[in-house]
């Protein structure tokens, strides 16, 4: 039984699921991917755990997962859910609510706005 992180402010311990299919190249491109991010934004503070579905394909309907690769942070709450091989850092940054929406994107043009 998983047993929930305490809360230390930002220090908060993150517990990431990794629903893969094989070693395909999106899995292994999603699992370099999210040890990347990880290293790099959640030093320290992160635990992944990388489940193969072709191993235990009951799982997926067990803990509704419909498209792989699928990251699903379970730990801090509410569950979040990513899905593909996480290639866009500032996509999963805010899919994990590491980083909000409204953080600039570092060398990325602002989105264009419809005029009213």
């Amino acid at each position: 039984m998983l047993k929930a992180a305490k809360s230390n402010g930002s220090k908060q311990q993150v517990l990431l699921r990794l629903y893969i299919a094989g070693q395909t190249p999106k899995s292994i491109a999603a699992i370099s991917n999210l040890k990347k991010i990880c290293s790099e934004y959640l030093e320290g503070r992160y635990k992944i755990e990388v489940i193969d579905l072709v191993k235990n394909p009951a799982l997926a309907q067990d803990h509704q997962i419909l498209a792989i690769p699928t990251l699903v942070r379970q730990v801090p709450v509410p569950l979040r859910k990513i899905i593909g091989d996480l290639s866009d850092t500032e996509q999963v940054l805010v899919g994990l609510d590491i980083r909000s929406s409204s953080a600039p994107r570092a060398n990325k043009a602002p989105k264009n706005r419809p005029s009213r």
